[in-house]
């Protein structure tokens, strides 16, 4: 999962968590919030009356009456007054039930006990519970839609800025790891941020990069010098050694050493020319302009191993329309590809097993080649090693210098032709070629 996708869904899952435990929690907060706004209303209601007596004394309310008492039409609020004993309670607000014209009902109550010339008196100033809660859902529902809208608008902001944090590190992955390729002989300028870290992970990779290109460049350099230099003595030797054989008087025995250092020799001057060519390959030494018929590249392969195949009995089925026309190719290239995996299959076959090439493809999609025999396997464990360069099947010690695969592996990567194998132990392997656009099914012109 990419690192947008997991800030994504972390952000979003954090803000529904929010809003979750919001709503919970939303009718306890509007409850409270209504019983603490009705409690400072009474007790402004509790200042005004004070302020009332202060000004005009206690007759403006008592007017001659041992006590005092109002409420309004609906009864949702009262007030009372009325002297009280020598010994003042403290004040309280508390929700009580009160009877008032015969009908009970429960107020939220502030009760206090003032002195005026020396006397106490009792105020109570309330208001029905009802009328605290009845713009509760009101609120509630306003509050809610508030909080949505803060989240949206904060899950935007924050998706956009996170986009425009990451937009540097997403540069970073296409220019230096996907469309990077090896060997890096392409430079791209450093990526342009203010993020410390991306910076320095970019500086990391070209770093890196240019290493692993330099590294490269020697290994390279080698590989071709010294293919080179082993040419003109391999020649040599063998130029004495079939001047040896030509000598009549030659004992037996030495014409047979000889003859055993010659195929050495042979096998010495297959590396080098595998060598060479793995060499050229990766110097972008061919051209990669010609377009052909796979099928027909697959049928020459066959006519050049049609001796082998017939050595082991081995049963060759081409099931390939002929139709798909494969262009930017090179097509003596293509041609060692197939002919370096048919070897192989021949090779590691049993006797009388089968050999099979198919295809698969779908208009505007890659192209695929299926190469599957009836052989010894691979088995799991080597998979994974098989495009090294002299590594041999443990089955066929003395069969092969490890360079077949290896050539195929880079003859593909020069064509950017992805290869996957699959192998099961003594049932067979499969090779599938999935070979880059552009694709046709028209007539077609081979260009060499």
């Amino acid at each position: 999962m990419k690192l947008f996708t997991k800030l994504t869904l972390f952000i979003t899952l954090s803000k529904l968590a929010i809003v979750i435990l919001f709503v919970w929690l939303l009718p306890f907060l509007v409850n409270r919030i209504a019983y603490q706004y009705n409690d400072y209303y009474l007790k402004e209601q509790k200042r005004k009356v004070l302020n009332v007596i202060g000004r005009s004394g206690i007759d403006a309310y008592l007017q001659g009456e041992p006590s005092y008492g109002s409420y309004t039409m609906l009864k949702e609020e009262y007030i009372s007054l009325e002297p009280a004993g020598k010994t003042a309670p403290p004040d309280t607000i508390a929700t009580l039930r009160r009877v008032v014209e015969g009908d009970t009902l429960t107020y939220r109550v502030l009760s206090h006990t003032f002195n005026y010339n020396n006397r106490n008196y009792f105020l109570e100033v309330g208001k029905t519970t009802a009328s605290i809660g009845q713009y509760n859902q009101p609120l509630q529902r306003m509050a809610l839609y508030v909080l949505i809208g803060l989240i949206v608008s904060t899950i935007v902001i924050d998706l956009v800025y996170t986009r425009l944090l990451l937009r540097p590190l997403a540069t970073i992955i296409r220019n230096r790891l996907v469309n990077a390729r090896f060997p890096f002989r392409e430079t791209t300028p450093a990526i342009q941020t203010s993020t410390t870290d991306f910076r320095y992970l970019d500086d990391s990779l070209t770093e890196l990069m240019g290493k692993i290109r330099e590294a490269f460049e020697k290994e390279r350099e080698f590989t071709s010098n010294a293919s080179h230099e082993l040419m003109t003595p391999i020649s040599i030797l063998q130029s004495k050694m079939e001047n040896l054989m030509m000598e009549e008087e030659l004992p037996e025995v030495l014409q047979k050493k000889i003859m055993d250092m010659m195929k050495t020799l042979n096998r010495l001057k297959k590396i080098v020319h595998s060598l060479l060519l793995i060499s050229r390959i990766e110097n972008d030494q061919f051209p990669r302009s010609d377009s052909f018929s796979i099928r027909e590249v697959v049928q020459e392969v066959r006519d050049e191993l049609e001796h082998r195949l017939q050595e082991q009995q081995l049963t060759f089925h081409i099931q390939l329309s002929g139709q798909v026309v494969l262009a930017g190719l090179n097509h003596d290239l293509i041609f060692q590809l197939v002919y370096n995996l048919l070897n192989n299959a021949i090779r590691y076959n049993k006797p009388e097993g089968q050999i099979i090439i198919r295809e698969n493809y779908t208009p505007r999609k890659p192209y695929r080649l299926i190469i599957r025999d009836t052989g010894i396997g691979i088995p799991e464990h080597e998979i994974g090693t098989i495009f090294q360069r002299f590594k041999k099947v443990e089955k066929k010690e003395n069969e092969g210098y490890g360079l077949g695969l290896s050539i195929v592996h880079t003859i593909a990567r020069y064509h950017d032709i992805g290869i996957e194998v699959s192998s099961q132990p003594g049932t067979g392997t499969e090779f599938t070629l999935i070979f880059p656009l552009p694709i046709s099914t028209s007539g077609y012109k081979r260009v060499i």
